[in-house]
C-alpha cells in the first residue's frame, strides 16, 4: 500500500516545490500524477527500472546532476540540502528511495531540464504528454490517466 495521494501532495510535494521555490499547481499536479503513475504513490519503491516514487533511474540521477545542478550551485545546494548528511556521500541513489523531498525534488527538476511548456494543472491529458515525455518515453498517456483515475481523482487534492 503506497501513501494517500492529499498527504503525498500536502507533506512531501508541495513543501519540496515551496523549498525549491518552484510551486505552481501544475507541478504539484504532475508530481503527483507521476508518482501515482510510477510507483502507486509508493507501493513499490525500487525496482530494476528506476528508484523511488518516481523510478529515476541512476543514469538520469547522475545526468541531472552533472548536467543541470551542476550549472547552477545555488539550486544545487538547495537540493543537497534535503539529502541525508552522510549516507548522500555514500549511496546517492538510495536517497531517491528513502527520501521522499529529496526525490520529489529530483523528479521536479528532470521535468524543469526538459524546458516543456506546461499546461494547466487540471488538464490531465496533457501532464500525461508530459510524463511520457519526461518519464516513461516509451510509455503510454493512458498508463498515466488510469493511475490518475485510480489514485487522484477519488480525492479533492492538488489546490
Amino acid at each position: 500500500m503506497g501513501i494517500a495521494a492529499c498527504d503525498l501532495s500536502q507533506h512531501v510535494i508541495r513543501p519540496t516545490l515551496l523549498y525549491l521555490k518552484r510551486h505552481s499547481a501544475t507541478a504539484e499536479a504532475l508530481l503527483l500524477g507521476a508518482a501515482a503513475c510510477q510507483s502507486d504513490l509508493g507501493s513499490a519503491l525500487d525496482t530494476p527500472h528506476g528508484h523511488g516514487l518516481y523510478r529515476i533511474s541512476e543514469q538520469r540521477h547522475l545526468a541531472l546532476w552533472d548536467q543541470h545542478l551542476a550549472r547552477d550551485p545555488e539550486l544545487a545546494s538547495r537540493v543537497r540540502g534535503l539529502a541525508s548528511q552522510h549516507a548522500f556521500l555514500e549511496a546517492p541513489h538510495l536517497e531517491l528511495t528513502v527520501n521522499l523531498r529529496y526525490a520529489t525534488a529530483i523528479a521536479w527538476l528532470l521535468v524543469e531540464a526538459e524546458q516543456l511548456e506546461l499546461p494547466a494543472a487540471d488538464d490531465v491529458p496533457a501532464l500525461g504528454r508530459i510524463w511520457c515525455k519526461v518519464f516513461q518515453p516509451c510509455g503510454r498517456q493512458t498508463d498515466f490517466l488510469d493511475a490518475w483515475h485510480r489514485h487522484i481523482d477519488q480525492v479533492s487534492q492538488v489546490a
